[in-house]
Formats: C-alpha cells, structure tokens, sequence
C-alpha cells in the first residue's frame, strides 16, 4: 500500500517513490544474499537510487550505464533527483561517483566478479532479454544472486507512456502517442521497448542449470499473490511486474 500510494506521486514526487522503491528492493536481496562489504553491480541504474540504497545497506556498489551521456541525462533531464539550476542534486551525483560505461551485453568485469548483479526495470527495453540475463550470471560468482525484474508486455503498464493503447499493438500505440502530443514517447516501441513476457522468460530460467530460481513472484504485490506467476495466461496480465532472484550454481 505504501509503494502505491507513492507511485500515485511518481510525477510529482519522484525521490519519494524510487528511494522507497529502491529501498524495498533491497530488503528483498537481503533474504537471500548478506550485503555488507559485498559487492553489487546496478546494470542500468540510471538515476542512481538504488545504488545509493545498496551503499547505504553496506555494500561496494558500482553503477553501470550504457553511454556516459545517458549517465548524465538521466542525472540532469530525467526528471528525478535535479536541482533548480539544471546540475546533479546531491543524491544523483553520490550514485554517480564509482560508475562506469557499460554495455549490458558486454559488460566490463571479469567473469566471477561480484557476489549480486542487480537489474531493475531494464529487461523490457532490450531487444535480446536471455543474452542480457547470460551476461548478468557470468559476471556473478558461483553462489551469488542475480536480481531482474521488468514490466511485462501484456500488464497495464506494459507500453510504458503509451498505455493502454498497447493492447491494440505496440505500433499502433506508438503512431496514436505521436498524433495525439505530437512527439515521440520516451520509450519507443521497437526501439528501447520490446514485449517482454512472463511464460516465456519463466520456462528459460527454470530449464537453465547455470542458475536456482530462488523467487518468481509479482515484484509490488504481497506475498500471498505469488500464486499468479503460476496460471498461464492470468500471469500475463496480472503479474504488472515480475521479480525474478536467482543463484548461480
């Protein structure tokens, strides 16, 4: 209740929604894997509030972002965390000290490098959603956690900016979004958004020996609503994000 009630403000308030969200996060890694002086990689952390979360949790954590100008905008014209003169709050330039330029396809650690891969809300804007979860568990030492969650196609929020409209076909919504504002959403169907879905995703990871699925679940709903990622169809639709932790074997 809490994290809906602040995503109600997401627009108008959004440090209290993602420190909050941010902060929950956490608290789910912290069941499975201990934090203090471990190190987390944030693949496309934007903003940086959760890796300011994992720091303050006790953490080494290094936040990676595709391109340094994405790094910057996401600190400057993001809408999250700038200040009255257009420069990086104090929040958003904390995160962005100790990050660094990486691909998610390719990123720039050894194998074995860290004890949690962390990635939230990225995996529906990539075209190659299994090459990128791949890349995540390489980094990952045998043992450790791997954490994704994203927004699945077919839930109320699967088009991002252009829901509702997606249900009729990410196209389409994407044409009606540009004749109604007269510009392009800011995520763009084909482009830096894909449809991701739950079955697909959840069959891949369950079938794969090089990680343990330790939670499948809906990411901002209580535990006793678990049981939607089980019904084929439902989940589709009901899941609106899904968390997904697991280990490396």
């Amino acid at each position: 209740m809490e994290l809906f009630r602040a995503f109600r403000i997401e627009k108008s308030d959004p440090d209290r929604f993602y420190r909050l969200l941010a902060k929950d996060s956490v608290s789910q890694v912290v069941r499975h894997q201990p934090l203090v002086g471990k190190l987390v990689l944030d693949v496309g952390g934007g903003a940086g509030y959760f890796t300011n979360a994992f720091r303050d949790a006790g953490a080494r954590c290094v936040l990676i972002e595709p391109e340094l100008r994405e790094l910057w905008a996401d600190n400057n014209t993001g809408g999250r965390s700038v200040s009255p003169h257009g420069s990086p709050s104090d929040f958003s330039e904390a995160a962005w000290v100790g990050s660094v330029v990486g691909n998610g396809y390719r990123l720039p650690f050894a194998d074995s490098t860290t004890e949690v891969c962390f990635s939230s809300n990225v995996l529906e804007h990539v075209s190659r959603p299994e090459e990128f979860i791949t890349e995540m568990v390489r980094v990952t030492k045998p043992g450790g956690v791997i954490y994704v969650s994203f927004t699945n196609w077919y839930s109320p929020w699967g088009g991002h900016g252009t829901s509702p409209w997606h249900y009729f076909g990410g196209e389409r919504a994407l044409k009606r979004y540009k004749r109604v504002y007269g510009r392009e959403p800011i995520n763009r169907y084909g482009e830096t958004l894909f449809a991701t879905h739950v079955g697909p995703i959840l069959h891949w990871v369950r079938s794969w020996s090089e990680v343990a699925v330790l939670e499948a679940r809906p990411r901002y709903y209580p535990a006793w609503c678990n049981w939607v990622v089980h019904v084929p169809g439902l989940r589709e639709v009901a899941t609106w994000n899904l968390m997904l932790i697991l280990r490396r074997a």
